[in-house]
């Protein structure tokens, strides 16, 4: 028999054997798999973000059956997610707070550089240069770093600074950890009305006012108009938020010189003054009928006395004068000539 034919049969031979003893050895070495880890793993939604601390869905499902995780620690899954885990592992769970990343940079000093940079378009490589090309050192370099991480498309660079779309984040963590800088920080959003301060600046005043057009520059005057103590704090002539206290009330928004902090990405309005002028309007009004009721009041005083003063004085000693003069000197004169 030839060696062409004998060498694939004992090929065949020999992987029908070791095939037999790996099946074996499969069944008596299995290691037993909790079913609840497949029905979780079956459940997400298969991102393998990283976002849970955990490597991959796979990971995250294993720690949760034991007992390693939360169940609500899959940020891109959401509530539903969580409550369907619970459901699995039976533990309620309650309705969470819905968190999502913000970039701690206005972008407002963009355009002031220190020096021109030429390489690699990429955030960390800027970094490594003099702590990149900006005059703000804290500010977002925009080389995308964050953009290539997210895999759900909710960051982009816009006008040289990243900007986050908040409906599609799910917070996973991914662009925080990518960001050289550190200024991308997670958020949760408890009030209705949502309050920012995008600025990671712990530079004094005048240095920020040279590296950024509306940066914070500490003057403490946010935390002033703030109705609620310890909402807003300045540390290290740094103004930051606390979000469990922050009721969203935009007094702070509308104190800041800067034009820094928004409101739902608004920046509101400075509170309109009270006029000083309506106060002293009121008087002078009030003089106004004064001074016209007065002359009024004049008049008939000049006229009443004028009247009634004339009246007697003229007509009550000339009848009487006349009458007794007139008729007893006629009647004298006649009566001795007729006899």
């Amino acid at each position: 028999m030839s060696t062409t034919i004998v060498a694939p049969i004992v090929l065949t031979i020999l992987g029908i054997v070791f095939g037999a003893i790996l099946a074996f050895a499969s069944k008596i070495f299995a290691v037993e798999k909790d079913p609840r880890e497949e029905a979780i793993s079956e459940i997400l939604p298969g991102a393998n973000c990283g976002g849970c601390g955990y490597p991959g869905c796979g990971g995250f499902a294993n720690a949760v059956v034991k007992g390693l995780a939360p169940v609500d620690a899959c940020a891109p899954g959401g509530p539903g997610t969580a409550a369907k885990i619970g459901e699995i592992m039976g533990i309620e769970v309650e309705a969470g707070v819905r968190k999502i990343a913000q970039v701690m940079c206005s972008g407002g000093g963009h355009d002031k550089l220190r020096y021109d940079y030429v390489g690699l378009d990429s955030c960390l490589a800027q970094s490594r240069v003099s702590s990149g090309p900006l005059q703000c050192s804290y500010g977002c370099l925009g080389g995308g770093d964050c953009v290539d991480a997210c895999k759900f498309d909710a960051i982009h660079i816009v006008n040289g600074v990243a900007v986050v779309d908040e409906e599609k984040c799910v917070a996973c963590n991914a662009c925080v950890t990518a960001c050289p800088k550190h200024i991308i920080r997670i958020i949760p959003r408890k009030s209705k009305k949502y309050a920012l301060l995008p600025c990671s600046s712990h530079d004094k005043g005048p240095i920020v006012r040279k590296a950024c057009d509306n940066g914070c520059i500490g003057c403490n005057l946010c935390v002033k108009a703030c109705p609620k103590e310890g909402a807003i704090k300045v540390e290290n002539f740094l103004a930051t938020i606390n979000y469990e206290i922050c009721i969203g009330c935009g007094m702070c928004s509308r104190a800041c010189p800067r034009k820094l902090i928004t409101i739902d990405g608004v920046v509101l309005p400075p509170k309109p003054k009270k006029e000083a002028a309506k106060p002293a309007a009121k008087p002078a009004g009030d003089a106004a009928p004064k001074a016209e009721a007065a002359p009024k009041a004049e008049a008939p005083k000049a006229e009443a006395p004028a009247a009634p003063a004339e009246a007697p004085k003229a007509e009550a000693p000339a009848a009487p004068a006349e009458a007794p003069k007139v008729e007893p000197a006629a009647p004298a004169e006649e009566a001795p000539k007729a006899e």
